[in-house]
């Protein structure tokens, strides 16, 4: 049976999704925002080509940001525990996410690499991309993502340890800024014997690509 979160975390959770949802403004409004950016670009509004724009675009930005409505707790919350006492490392690779920097909004494109090893449970391993997916899908900067997500694993699962690598462009200095395309940003989070055992931890760096 999956060990419930912390009441602290729960609580956290809380505050942050109604923070979130309080003075929401409406679609309406929305679409009225993209208007004035078009106007302000330049652009006129009234033109063919752009009369179902503000549509389209708060559309996307419900594919965009739909992490903000998911809850990565409940995500993990099913666990199995009949695994024969299997207690060597689950890693789940190249995890492909697509996300927005909350500085410029633009994209951030990458590749996350998330393991843990289990303490008695684990989890299918399709919940680990659900979980990437929804801490990708907010505004973000890359290193809160990867304690994000590192941290919630830690949280719920309550594993031996988690280990959680991202590889990452940022658009917001590839495309504009300094404009340095085929960079990317690696940043990384060890909790439990991934931080306490360096054999561990290199174990899991190995599997990087």
């Amino acid at each position: 049976m999956a060990r419930p979160p912390s009441d602290d975390y729960a609580r956290a959770m809380a505050a942050a999704k109604a923070a979130a949802s309080k003075g929401k403004p409406t679609r309406e409004e929305a679409e009225d925002a993209i208007r004035t950016i078009l106007r302000w670009v330049g652009e006129d509004v009234s033109r063919d080509g752009l009369i179902e724009t503000p549509k389209r675009v708060v559309k996307a930005y419900d594919e965009y940001f739909a992490g903000y409505a998911m809850d990565p707790t409940e995500i993990l919350s099913k666990t199995f525990e009949e695994i024969e006492g299997y207690d060597e490392m689950i890693s789940l690779r190249g995890i492909r996410f697509e996300s927005h920097c909350e500085h410029h909004m633009a994209p951030i494109i990458g590749k996350a690499w998330v393991a843990y090893i289990p303490n008695g449970r684990v989890v299918g391993i399709s919940k680990l991309a659900r979980v990437v997916q929804v801490f990708a899908k907010r505004l973000q900067i890359q290193e809160k993502m990867t304690a994000q997500i590192a941290n919630v694993i830690e949280e719920v699962l309550q594993p031996q340890g988690v280990a959680v690598l991202i590889k990452a462009e940022h658009h917001c200095m590839t495309t504009r800024g300094v404009m340095k395309p085929g960079t990317d940003l690696v940043t990384s989070r060890m909790l439990g014997v991934f931080r306490d055992n360096a054999i561990t931890r290199q174990e899991f760096l190995s599997l990087v690509d």
